[in-house]
């Protein structure tokens, strides 16, 4: 039987994949703390994950080179996952030892113009060249971080995937708190918006790509009979204005909408037999549903029904841990899950289990999985202890 989650978060047992660090934005010198904190082995990449408050322009540009040969991936988040949990105004740091890894990067510049041909091209041809250099290391993944305000996600990574030939993708859409104004991204100092960035991997530590979510499908349904696709905008719900027959099937008043009701009472579609969520980000004030992922016309939607958050994260983390714990995780966790845990007092509990599961990372707009861009979920990937 697994130890409850409370009796686990004492264990400071050192990581051997994974080297994390956190500090707050307010630091007279977040780079210069972090590269300290992390070490001075060689890193093949260094993550970091920068509060919407903090100077991201700024540390970026500070980190480019602060932290040797690494590769230095950034991006501005909707709070951050450090080893403490959740928390927010800090710049968590997540390096990946050279010894154990392997990567290669490619940056999608211009979202708007996406050339599929090409980029497939680029992925097999990145790949191929790091199975060949790192030939001893058994397996392979791919990270793709990407702005959250661009809309172009689903386009994306179905293109990533038919590149990746088999490897497993998981990754994050870049936040900025719940503002929604502007997402960030940067690669070695150069920074991006209406971009991305695809990380592949290889290593030495066998690992485990998931996703997981608490939710599931009522018999309430509903039909979108007009939407703007391109923009993910629903106008219309069952020949009625969006946020109003939303509002009108929970029962309650349309002009208090919230990321909060939002976050309690998610929608799902049916695709491949199975069901996905369709978050809403926001209300307009033409009472149309904007949402973090594809719509369309014609799409039938039902209303879901939470599980307890804590209970299924712990039995979630579990399962991930059933044939041995893993050395570290890293979690693109959707803002809707954390709005949640905060409506409900749920938050200290939720940080108590992904402490102790040596979970770290940053809440997302959205989140990647294989070939699917999906909603209020938590996707990340397990790493375990290397190879012999």
């Amino acid at each position: 039987m697994h130890q409850p989650y409370d009796a686990l978060r004492n264990d400071d047992r050192p990581m051997s994949t994974l080297r994390t660090a956190h500090v707050s934005i307010e630091d007279a010198d977040p780079v210069r703390t972090l590269r300290q904190s992390l070490g001075d082995e060689p890193f093949a990449l260094i993550l970091l994950f920068v509060g919407a408050e903090a100077p991201f322009r700024r540390i970026a540009s500070q980190a480019r080179g602060a932290f040797g040969a690494a590769q230095v991936v950034a991006c501005t988040t909707a709070g951050e996952i450090s080893s403490d949990g959740y928390t927010e105004n800090e710049i968590v740091a997540v390096g990946l030892p050279a010894r154990h890894f392997g990567v290669d990067m490619l940056l999608i510049d211009s979202l708007d113009a996406i050339d599929a041909d090409a980029t497939i091209a680029s992925l097999i041809r990145k790949r191929g060249a790091l199975s060949a250099k790192h030939g001893d290391w058994r397996h392979d993944f791919a990270f793709l971080l990407i702005d959250g305000l661009s809309l172009r996600e689903d386009e994306l990574v179905s293109v990533v995937d038919a590149g990746l030939g088999g490897a497993p993708m998981f990754g994050g859409s870049a936040g900025d708190g719940v503002a929604f104004d502007e997402t960030m991204i940067a690669l070695n100092g150069v920074i991006r918006t209406n971009a991305a960035i695809i990380v592949l991997a290889r290593t030495a530590c066998p690992l485990r790509v998931f996703s997981l979510d608490h939710l599931k499908p009522t018999s309430q349904r509903m039909v979108v009979t007009k939407a703007d696709s391109t923009r993910r905008v629903v106008r219309e719900l069952n020949a009625e204005p969006a946020a109003r027959e939303y509002a009108r099937i929970l029962g309650k008043d349309p002009n208090r909408l919230s990321p909060f009701t939002f976050a309690a009472h998610p929608l799902m579609v049916r695709v491949g037999g199975e069901h996905h969520v369709r978050a809403i980000q926001r209300v307009t004030e033409d009472d149309e549903l904007v949402f973090f992922s594809a719509i369309d016309e014609g799409l039938v939607l039902s209303l879901s029904e939470p599980d307890d958050l804590v209970i299924h994260l712990e039995r979630s983390m579990n399962a991930l841990a059933a044939h041995g714990r893993p050395d570290a995780i890293l979690a693109c966790d959707c803002i809707l899950r954390r709005l949640e845990a905060e409506q409900k007092q749920m938050s200290r509990r939720v940080s108590a289990i992904l402490s102790a599961h040596r979970a770290i990372g940053f809440s997302t707009y959205g989140e990647q999985f294989r070939a699917m861009h999906v909603n209020q979920t938590m996707t990340g990937i397990a790493f375990y202890r290397p190879d012999a």
